[in-house]
């Protein structure tokens, strides 16, 4: 078996196309589509299913998977160690992270890592989405739920709350209700329902049971500026709200309870980059703990 007709089809199957794998290798399409066709001849099994939006794995493709990613993992770790790259950490680390936090907390404090480390760079990807380590959409990625799947490593890195708040200007002007049921005569700002990736984020109901928002942002980020900018009232993460002085905690419901989790794949361990990147993210969640509680 041809490892690099292995490569290949990880690509694939993480791109889900034979185009998008091609421009991820820089090779062109037909040499992909013919290292995939060796491969399946050397298994004597189909391992893609092609359709019109392109290749989707078979049964034998998704057991072969598993074996492909154990063959990456290995190779990974081989090269690591014979590599023997002593204290240097080298190379790109894309970090998947949701905004709020990789907005308001990492991204003014990596820039301390990539001083420290010349050949180092970092990509950081702060949207409001789940990143797929799988199909390598980020080498580190921060989730708001522990993963139950696939082969990763996670650690929790903090928890953190959420609360309910108005800027000084709306509470002057429309006072601040004071138990959760009174939130019906005042303007709500929130996410959008349908945009939620994550079923820990959809928790305007732990607030006010009948919350239903005039105003939907679909960033975190976002929605502390529309309460800023006085639009009403909202759920924002309180260690952003608390850099804000013009932002005040409304008393209507307690603030509640989620958690930052830090995750990376199992065949990326070996690798010193990596590990370098989440201890100093892990250190600095560690060091400032008390902004997040």
């Amino acid at each position: 078996m041809n490892w690099d007709d292995v490569r290949v089809f990880l690509a694939v199957a993480r791109a889900g196309q034979i185009l998008g794998a091609s421009r991820r290798l820089g090779l062109n399409h037909a040499t992909v589509s013919r290292r995939v066709a060796a491969l399946e001849e050397a298994l004597g099994a189909q391992l893609f299913r092609r359709t019109t939006t392109g290749s989707e794995l078979t049964p034998a493709g998704e057991r072969f998977l598993a074996v492909a990613e154990r063959m990456e993992a290995d190779m990974i770790a081989a090269r690591a160690d014979i590599a023997d790259e002593g204290d240097e950490v080298a190379g790109t680390v894309r970090i998947g992270a949701p905004d709020g936090f990789g907005v308001a907390f990492l991204a003014p404090r990596l820039g301390e890592l990539t001083a420290r480390h010349r050949d180092l760079a970092i990509q950081l990807v702060p949207v409001p989405r789940s990143f797929s380590l799988s199909r390598r959409e980020a080498d580190i990625a921060i989730t708001v739920e522990r993963p139950t799947e696939g082969r990763l490593v996670a650690s929790k890195l903090v928890d953190y709350t959420l609360g309910l708040f108005a800027s000084r200007a709306y509470a002057e002007r429309h006072g601040l209700p004071r138990e959760p049921a009174a939130l019906a005569g005042h303007r709500l700002v929130g996410y959008v329902e349908d945009l939620v990736f994550s079923p820990s984020l959809d928790y305007a109901g732990e607030f006010w049971r009948d919350w239903r928002a005039s105003y939907g942002v679909s960033s975190s980020l976002g929605q502390v500026e529309a309460v800023r900018a006085g639009a009403g009232i909202g759920i924002l993460h309180t260690f952003i709200a608390r850099a804000h002085p013009d932002l005040v905690p409304v008393p209507a419901a307690d603030p509640i309870r989620r958690a930052y989790w830090l995750v990376y794949h199992e065949s990326v361990r070996p690798l010193r980059r990596v590990q370098a990147v989440s201890a100093f993210i892990a250190g600095l969640v560690e060091k400032e703990r008390g902004l997040f509680v």
